[in-house]
């Protein structure tokens, strides 16, 4: 399984403001030049990760994005969940599946298990367990 860039970015968003704890608002601007992505594509990371409550920003003179929830409150596999357009690892995961063996076939059952067993993992860390030293981020990110 291969994660989008989008859940990337949207993983080192939220590594970057967990790495700023209790310190002022980050803008896009410094996330951007911090990783070198693209603003537009960051733009579309941070709309989504307010929408659905993991951050809070702020518009005009002081405004910023910061973390709405403590780090140990995000579980990673609730932010791929998110962020990922869908999991359909092969086409008999679809709508449209037109494989003539899926009656028959027994992988889609295993790729099943092992979707969930990825998710599993990724479930059982959240970014506190990511950014458990800041100051290392900090010092890579030059924040």
């Amino acid at each position: 399984m291969r994660l989008t860039n989008y859940t990337d970015y949207s993983l080192r968003v939220l590594i970057y403001l967990a790495s700023k704890p209790g310190e002022d608002k980050s803008t896009i601007t410094e996330i951007t030049d911090a990783y070198q992505i693209s603003r537009n594509h960051l733009t579309k990371v941070i709309h989504q990760l307010g929408q659905i409550g993991l951050i809070e920003t702020t518009r005009g003179r002081g405004g910023g994005i910061i973390l709405a929830k403590e780090p140990s409150e995000i579980k990673i596999g609730d932010v791929v969940r998110e962020t990922e357009e869908d999991f359909k690892l092969v086409e008999c995961f679809g709508p449209n599946n037109n494989c003539v063996i899926t009656s028959a076939c027994g992988l889609r059952h295993i790729l099943h298990e092992a979707l969930a067993a990825y998710l599993d993992v990724l479930d059982k860390y959240t970014l506190a367990d990511i950014v458990k030293e800041p100051q290392m981020y900090r010092a890579l990110l030059k924040i």
